[in-house]
């Protein structure tokens, strides 16, 4: 199986054959013919695909992405992804930017990085676009692309990020409706979510430990930053808080038992230490275990 790493802007387009216009920018379109093989790819750049057909399976992880025609792909710096080519599909068609971390060097975006999750969470979670999106998606490539076509001056890079900007913010939007239209697909996850949870503090809490955000992520076939966002979104809470609040209705139920003891109602939990489950359970209510069950 081959083997790519892709750490660069010029490695992109070597592998693609495309010219390069600027060193930590590109934008590009393939619709060639091309006999496809299974790799994996390292990236080491920012990159966005706007997939026009579907010519391979990708996946992260474990995990396969979920993506059809005119979806958005994203990629950041250390991720690795595995292509596999669809029998087929002789002419993969797709239009993509990359640029460089580099490029973003001492910008706002650069610091702002971060809050566009989607490029972390959307390794399992395409943004499937509409057909107005896909125009104003492609018109801001469009106002990149002819800023590459320029002469390069003292304009150019503080333009090129402005606009990546911009698409960047309008990915952020497509991805809010996205995840509005999926409401019933989020209420599932849920709903899942919370069958396995309370069967998690029922009886594996015990030998397992305490449940964790990952572990429900992994259950439900979606990263952890996905999944928490589908959890928030819909609950309004985060799923930390929420895993949280079922452990305490748990506790009181528990503590209402005489015949057990608080360091027993902590084991069953997954507490590793009484004291650990003492200090959790006053943290939200203000009380200790004993004092709770001498109120109650």
């Amino acid at each position: 199986m081959k083997h790519l790493i892709i750490d660069s802007v010029q490695k992109f387009n070597e592998n693609y054959g495309f010219e390069t216009l600027h060193p930590l920018v590109s934008v590009v379109r393939f619709d060639s013919e091309r006999e496809l093989e299974e790799m994996t790819v390292d990236y080491g750049i920012y990159a966005l695909f706007l997939k026009e057909n579907k010519g391979c399976q990708l996946s992260y992880g474990r995990t396969k992405y979920d993506f059809d025609e005119m979806t958005i792909t994203s990629f950041a710096p250390g991720q690795t992804i595995h292509v596999m080519p669809m029998p087929g599909v002789k002419t993969p068609k797709w239009t993509a930017i990359v640029f460089h971390p580099d490029l973003l060097a001492r910008t706002q975006l650069g610091r702002n990085i971060s809050r566009y999750e989607f490029f972390s969470y959307s390794s399992n979670e395409a943004l499937h676009l509409s057909t107005g999106e896909i125009e104003i998606f492609r018109g801001v490539l469009a106002m990149i692309e002819q800023e590459l076509h320029r002469a390069i001056d003292k304009h150019t890079r503080e333009l090129i990020v402005s606009n990546i900007e911009l698409l960047l913010n309008y990915c952020l939007r497509f991805y809010d409706r996205q995840f509005i239209t999926r409401e019933e697909i989020n209420h599932s996850v849920v709903k899942k979510f919370e069958k396995l949870l309370n069967e998690y503090i029922a009886t594996k809490a015990i030998d397992h430990g305490l449940p964790t955000v990952a572990y429900f992520a992994d259950k439900c076939c979606l990263s952890n930053g996905y999944f928490g966002e589908v959890v928030r979104v819909e609950t309004g809470r985060t799923a930390k808080d929420f895993i949280a609040d079922r452990i305490l209705a748990a506790a009181k139920q528990l503590l209402s038992d005489d015949d057990l003891s608080v360091s027993q109602v902590s084991s069953r939990l997954g507490f590793e230490y009484p004291q650990h489950f003492i200090r959790f359970f006053k943290a939200r209510t203000g009380k200790t275990p004993s004092q709770f069950r001498a109120v109650g």
